[in-house]
C-alpha cells in the first residue's frame, strides 16, 4: 500500500533538504557577493541562486526521476565511466574534501573568534574537531532519523540564528548600500552565476539524493510518480528557504559596499554582528555556523556510509562511518587553505561532467538512455575541463592552455559548454549510434 505524506511531514523533509544544502560556503558567499554588488547585488544574487539552489534541486530530481540512486542516473554514462565519476564524487564529497571542510570552516568562524590572540590553534583544532566529528558519527548512526535530528531541531535554530542577524542590520543599518567600485568583467549576474557554480551544491544534489529517496520509502512511498511528484514539492519549498536566507544575509553584505572590501564572506559576518550585537553577535554567528556545518557534515556521512555499505554489503554500516568519521577528523586539521588548493583543481574537472549529465537526463525519452549520448557529450566536455582543471591548480601547458581558453564561454569558466554540445551532437548522430551499438556488443561479450 503506496503511503501519502502529510503536509507537516513534507515541510520537515523541506527543512531537512535545506539544511543538508546550507554548510558554510553558503553562509559566506551571499554577505561577500553583496558586498561587492553593492546597488546591483539583487542581480548578482538571482545569479547565484540559478547555479546554487537550481542546479542543487535538479540534481535530487534527476536521480529521483533515474531510479533508486545516484547509480541508476550515473550509469547511463557508461559503466567505466559511471564508476570513475561515482567514486569521485562520494570520495571528494566525504572523507577527502567536503567533510573535512565542514569541519575546518567550523572553527575557523565559530570557535577562532573566541580563542585568545595570537594563541596557538592546533590543540583547540584537534579537540574541536574531534567533539565536532564525533557529534556526526552519533547522529549519523540512524540515518533514517535524519528527518527528525535536522527538521524538527537543527534547521529552525540556524534559521533563528540568521533571522537575528536580519532583523539587527534591517533595524540598526551597517551603512549606506552604494554602487560597488568593483568592476565585473562580466557583469554581476555572470558574477553570481560563478559564485554559485563554485558552491558546488549541484554537485553534491547527487549523493543528497538517496537521503530524500530513503525518507519517503522510511514513510510509505513506493509509487515512482508519487515519489517524483514530492520531490518536486520538497525541492520548491528547500528552494524558497535557501533563497530567503541568501537574500538576507546579501543584504547584510550590501549594507557595508561603502567599505574597503573584507578577505572574504565570514570576516565581513563577524565585523557585522560585533557592530549589531557586540560580543553575543559573535556567539550567534558561531552558532549558526556551526549549525550549518554539523547538518551538511551529517548528510554526507549518511549518504557516503549509505552507498558504500550497499556497494560492500561485508561491511557494516557502522564500520564504514567509523572509519569516516575518523579519516575525516585526521584531514580537517590540515588546514581549510591545504585542502581547497589540494582538492579544488579536480572538482573543477568533474563538476562540468556531473552538470551534463544532470541537464541531458531531463531529455532522455528523446534518445532512450543510449550511452553513446551522455559518454561522448561528457567525454567532450571532460577534454575542456582538465585544461581548466590545470590552470586552477597553477599547472601550464605553455601555448596548448591558451589556445583552449580562447574557446567560447571560457573566459566565463563554462568553455566546456561548447565541447559538450559537440560530443551531444555526434552521439545523437547515425555515427554516434554506430559508436553505441560497437561499445553495447562488445560489452555482452
Amino acid at each position: 500500500m503506496n503511503q501519502k505524506l502529510s503536509t507537516k511531514q513534507l515541510i520537515y523533509a523541506s527543512f531537512m533538504l535545506f539544511s543538508i544544502f546550507f554548510g558554510a560556503g553558503n553562509m559566506i558567499f551571499p554577505p561577500n557577493l553583496g558586498q561587492q554588488a553593492g546597488t546591483q547585488a539583487p542581480l548578482a544574487l538571482l545569479g547565484f541562486i540559478i547555479t546554487d539552489a537550481g542546479l542543487a534541486v535538479l540534481g535530487i530530481l534527476a536521480v529521483v526521476m533515474a531510479g533508486n540512486s545516484m547509480d541508476d542516473l550515473i550509469g547511463r554514462a557508461g559503466r567505466k565511466l559511471g564508476v570513475f565519476l561515482t567514486a569521485a564524487v562520494y570520495l571528494l564529497l566525504g572523507p577527502l574534501f567536503a567533510l573535512p571542510r565542514t569541519g575546518s570552516v567550523s572553527f575557523e568562524i565559530g570557535a577562532v573568534p573566541f580563542l585568545p590572540e595570537d594563541s596557538s590553534r592546533f590543540v583547540p583544532m584537534l579537540i574541536y574537531t574531534a567533539i565536532f566529528f564525533a557529534v556526526t558519527y552519533l547522529f549519523s548512526l540512524k540515518p533514517t532519523k535524519i528527518i527528525d535530528i535536522v527538521g524538527k531541531v537543527m534547521s529552525p535554530l540556524l534559521l533563528l540564528s540568521i533571522a537575528v542577524i536580519f532583523v539587527g542590520a534591517l533595524l540598526n543599518p551597517l551603512g549606506p548600500i552604494v554602487e560597488s567600485s568593483v568592476t565585473y568583467a562580466n557583469g554581476p549576474f555572470i558574477e553570481g552565476l560563478l559564485q554559485g557554480y563554485l558552491a558546488l551544491d549541484g554537485f553534491a544534489a547527487l549523493v543528497f539524493a538517496i537521503i530524500v529517496i530513503d525518507i519517503f520509502r522510511e514513510k510509505g512511498v513506493q509509487d515512482h510518480k508519487q515519489m517524483v511528484h514530492y520531490t518536486v514539492v520538497v525541492g520548491i519549498i528547500s528552494v524558497v528557504l535557501l533563497c530567503l536566507v541568501y537574500g538576507a544575509l546579501c543584504m547584510v553584505g550590501a549594507q557595508t559596499s561603502s567599505m574597503e572590501a573584507f578577505s572574504n564572506g565570514g570576516v565581513l559576518l563577524n565585523y557585522a554582528v560585533h557592530q549589531l550585537f557586540g560580543k553575543w553577535g559573535n556567539v550567534i554567528l558561531g552558532a549558526a555556523v556551526v549549525l550549518a556545518c554539523l547538518t551538511t557534515s551529517i548528510g554526507l556521512t549518511t549518504s557516503f556510509g549509505n552507498y558504500f555499505a550497499k556497494l560492500f554489503p561485508n561491511i557494516s554500516y557502522r564500520k564504514i562511518i567509523t572509519v569516516v568519521c575518523l579519516f575525516t577528523w585526521a584531514v580537517s586539521n590540515v588546514g581549510l587553505d591545504t585542502l581547497l588548493n589540494t582538492v579544488l583543481p579536480l572538482l573543477v574537472v568533474l563538476y562540468p561532467l556531473v552538470t551534463v549529465l544532470v541537464l541531458l537526463s531531463f531529455f532522455d525519452r528523446f534518445w532512450h538512455g543510449r550511452t553513446e549520448v551522455y559518454a561522448l557529450s561528457m567525454l567532450f566536455s571532460l577534454a575542456f575541463s582538465i585544461f581548466d582543471g590545470c590552470k586552477t591548480a597553477g599547472i601550464a601547458l605553455g601555448g596548448l592552455t591558451d589556445w583552449v581558453m580562447q574557446l567560447p564561454l571560457a573566459s566565463l569558466g563554462i568553455g566546456w559548454v561548447l565541447p559538450a554540445a559537440v560530443g551531444f551532437v555526434i552521439g545523437i548522430s547515425p555515427l554516434g549510434r554506430k559508436l553505441g551499438e560497437k561499445m553495447r556488443a562488445k560489452a555482452k561479450q
